[in-house]
């Protein structure tokens, strides 16, 4: 990165653009931006928000960019007939993914923990900032969501925090192959499993993420992860999970509503954790992130200590109030794994569960219908209600030929409860109607920021 040069991020208010855009002007050279949701004015706050940072915002028309000198950051994916493109093209900038951005910046930091696997990584990610922090540490954290334990008034999309120590954490992404960007000192493998590219590919780019770390803390709970480090025999490498082989393990669990008490056994001792973020999966979270934090010199009465004030991240089974005895929680589920840790959670404790599900594109019905359906069939019950609208879609050249209704077909024929209804609207009429007292309503779905503002209507329909 050039403290000297101006960097022009095209989708600026996206969750991995928007964090990368405050860490780059933070450290010193000039970003600037635009986006597609500022032109349809939506996500308004969020714009105010960088625009009082001094972040300078345009009509995604090209206007700009205004010099060669500047580097465009946008998606590869992004079609060179998009009017920020074709005028960087034309005046001849350099252009950067924002992974590519994002590891010259990691790689380029003293020390470097990288979080890895197909579900968990932003949550781990903020639990491993959040310790260093309260062990004084001071990181630079990049996130894909709001760290709840970060958010301030003058901080209030605080999915990425800048600090002056040695340490580097984020997120790192398999689904376009981009990990393989990034050398960390240590590397969090969460998990191995369907999602936005086959599973040999997978095993590929988590082995050599694996390999290239001096330390890989590992799930011994996820039978693809364990058969992807046997052979592997890496020294150093750290486990953790609920397996009795674990070398971070969790027993005597108390799941709670809202969270939920173990005994960790760590390195020789013991320690009893209570944890303010619910379900299993958060579990298995925290001995990731404990894990990681010791590998970086933290002790583990530390990271216990501040692994139990964890507050959580926006959209992560984010409970976004109750009227009238009906809950609504707003959860980024979207992939087989996120979903089915989000039902276990809920289906942990008694009450009728109204599901509803946007998937993030028609691309991965495609990848993953069949293990979503299936997902739905076995976890929810007969007095459960699924629903699914359209797919997110903001323009571009896409196969509809495959949508939602493949997925409530299949659940439908399973003998559950499933809906089909087109418009998201729609499906938030059918919500209110259907919901009696002791309902949780959960609404889930990826790459929409709005879905927060709908399940925050929701609640204000059911209060009213």
């Amino acid at each position: 990165m050039h403290k000297n040069k101006s960097y022009f991020f095209c989708g600026i208010g996206g969750s991995g653009m928007l964090p990368l855009a405050n860490i780059v002007r933070d450290a010193g050279a000039t970003v600037v931006g635009s986006d597609r949701a500022l032109d349809q004015g939506r996500l308004g706050a969020k714009f105010e928000w960088l625009q009082s940072l001094g972040i300078d915002l345009f009509a995604q028309d090209g206007s700009g960019l205004i010099s060669g000198d500047q580097i465009l950051i946008a998606s590869a994916a992004i079609e060179d007939s998009v009017p920020d493109v074709a005028k960087a093209n034309a005046l001849g900038c350099a252009r950067m993914t924002r992974a590519e951005l994002l590891a010259d910046l990691f790689n380029n930091a003293p020390r470097s923990v990288a979080v890895g696997g197909t579900s968990g990584k932003s949550t781990v990610t903020g639990m491993i900032g959040w310790i260093l922090t309260d062990a004084g540490l001071d990181p630079t954290i990049m996130n894909g969501a709001v760290m709840k334990n970060f958010v301030a008034d003058d901080a209030p999309f605080a999915s990425a925090r800048v600090g002056q120590g040695d340490i580097f954490v984020s997120e790192v992404d398999e689904s376009d192959g981009s990990i393989a960007l990034f050398a960390p000192e240590v590397a969090v493998l969460n998990n191995v499993s369907l999602d936005h590219k086959s599973l040999e590919e997978l095993r590929q780019l988590f082995g050599d993420f694996a390999k290239k770390a001096n330390t890989c803390v590992w799930n011994a709970d996820d039978a693809e992860t364990v058969a992807l480090m046997e052979p592997l025999a890496l020294a150093g490498a750290i486990s953790f999970g609920f397996a009795a082989q674990a070398d971070f393990r969790a027993t005597d669990i108390v799941d709670l509503p809202l969270g939920s008490r173990f005994t960790l056994h760590a390195m020789g001792d013991t320690h009893d954790v209570a944890l303010i973020v619910p379900g299993r999966h958060n579990i298995a979270n925290a001995l990731a992130a404990i894990a990681a934090a010791t590998a970086l010199g933290v002790t583990v009465a530390q990271a216990v200590r501040a692994i139990e004030r964890f507050n959580g991240l926006a959209r992560r089974f984010d409970i976004v109030g109750t009227a009238n005895d009906i809950t609504v929680i707003d959860d980024f589920g979207h992939n087989p794994d996120k979903i089915a840790a989000t039902l276990a959670t809920l289906k942990a404790f008694p009450g009728r569960i109204i599901a509803f599900f946007q998937p993030h594109g028609y691309g991965p019905i495609r990848v993953m219908g069949a293990e979503l359906a299936g997902v739905f069939a076995d976890m929810l019950g007969k007095d459960d209600h699924l629903i699914l609208c359209d797919p997110v879609y903001f323009g571009g050249t896409v196969d509809k030929s495959i949508g939602s209704q493949s997925i409530t077909d299949a659940v439908t024929a399973a003998g559950q409860n499933a809906e089909y209804i087109p418009a998201r609207e729609h499906c938030g009429n059918r919500m209110v109607n259907l919901a009696q007292p002791g309902d949780r309503i959960v609404i889930m779905g990826a790459r929409d920021d709005t879905l927060s503002a709908f399940a925050a209507g929701i609640l204000a329909r059911l209060g009213a």
